[in-house]
């Protein structure tokens, strides 16, 4: 039976807005509801070295590098129903491995595939929706779409830890997983498939080998691709550490939420306001203004943070991160626009290998400045600083040949 005419009945336009949205912030509530069971996982699996138990954050989205390459050429090949449900099963799986962890190892590779995993209905569900709309609807289904993901960080943290008020921290992963057990029967009987039979394409690696080689001769691509890759190490560094800085080094404890989810705002109001900032500024003045903003607060705020062993008053603490946070809402969504503005022709491996590259960088990077960690907001700082730096060179660099072309 031909799966495009397997459901006749579309869901509602509200329902299929729902349901892409819960299945995008499978993402993101995976990460960062983790958070407050942090040193809870390291003292129950007998982890020796206190950053070592950032490894929960950096190994998931080491797996969604790896997850972005494979499905986004296996949903043009066998349609998207398949792929989002394959990815589903690999991040369930993920979840049960976690939740009889034994050993530190055992939960690693268990949040290994739930990255793989949460990577396919991530990456695939946006293919969906470029499936069934197109232009401005297709902008308005979005821009619904991302205001659910945008409010999921501001609430994840809170919500592993009323989790963890009542229950175990393997609990968090029983959430993961009865989540999963309600999207799967939901999407499976309730969204038909979307991509025809004569418009799939058959897997080949040596295709994918010349595609991938396509892409990274555009030196715009792969120039905004290897920015992000910077950006989003300093921001995963953040990810890794913000349990250590806010509950242990400023003593937040169950406030960590709170100020966590203060600075996910910031995040969200950029990504809102860049809507309509882009329409007048263009994605290219506006992300080398936040480039250079990510440097211009970082840089001076490393010599003072130096001067004060590295462990500032909250208040100034926050008063940085917070126009540092903006800067990243309006690099988040430019940069990936940019290094994929001449791809339209490969839009679908174009995405995914743009998204696995930067996360892989994302993560040596991350993890690097997340390991420094000494009880001092040093390593941080000094991670936003050095990577904002080779961030804007790297625009500087991808964005000279624009400039001598022109």
């Amino acid at each position: 039976m031909n799966l495009a005419t397997a459901n006749p009945r579309r869901p509602s336009s509200g329902e299929f807005i729902i349901l892409m949205a819960l299945i995008i912030s499978l993402v993101a509530l995976s990460i960062d509801a983790m958070l407050p069971a942090l040193p809870l996982i390291a003292a129950d699996l007998g982890v020796q070295r206190i950053n070592d138990s950032q490894y929960v954050i950096s190994v998931f989205f080491a797996g969604m590098a790896l997850g972005q390459i494979f499905f986004g050429p296996l949903s043009d090949s066998v349609g998207r129903r398949p792929a989002i449900i394959s990815g589903f099963a690999l991040f369930a799986l993920g979840c049960l491995l976690s939740i009889f962890a034994v050993n530190f190892e055992q939960m690693l590779l268990g949040r290994l595939l739930q990255g793989v995993g949460a990577a396919g209905p991530r990456i695939v569900s946006i293919a969906l929706v470029r499936d069934q709309f197109k232009g401005r609807e297709m902008a308005r289904v979005m821009s619904f779409v991302m205001m659910v993901f945008i409010l999921v960080p501001v609430f994840a943290p809170a919500l592993g830890q009323l989790v963890l008020v009542f229950a175990d921290w393997r609990y968090i992963y029983v959430m993961f997983l009865l989540l999963v057990l309600i999207l799967v029967p939901w999407f499976w009987i309730r969204q038909p498939e979307t991509l025809a039979q004569v418009r799939r394409v058959r897997f080949s690696f040596t295709q994918l080998f010349l595609d991938i080689s396509a892409i990274y001769r555009i030196r715009s691509s792969l120039g905004y691709t290897l920015a992000m890759g910077f950006i989003f190490g300093g921001f995963l560094g953040y990810l890794s550490s913000s349990q250590q800085i806010f509950q242990v080094q400023y003593q937040l404890h169950e406030l960590f939420p709170l100020y966590f989810g203060i600075l996910a705002c910031a995040i969200g109001c950029a990504s809102l306001f860049n809507a309509s900032l882009v329409m007048r500024f263009g994605m290219r003045r506006l992300s080398n203004y936040a480039m250079n903003g990510i440097c211009l607060v970082s840089i001076p705020f490393l010599l003072i943070v130096a001067m004060q062993d590295g462990h500032p008053p909250l208040y100034q603490l926050m008063a940085y991160l917070l126009p540092l946070f903006f800067c990243f809402g309006i690099l988040f969504g430019n940069l990936n626009a940019l290094a994929m503005e001449p791809l339209g022709h490969i839009a679908g491996l174009g995405s995914a290998l743009i998204g696995s590259v930067s996360t892989l960088m994302s993560v040596v990077f991350g993890v690097f400045v997340a390991a420094a960690y000494d009880q001092t907001v040093v390593p941080l700082v000094a991670g936003f600083a050095v990577l904002g730096l080779a961030g804007l060179i790297t625009m500087r660099w991808t964005e000279a040949e624009q400039v001598t072309a022109g």
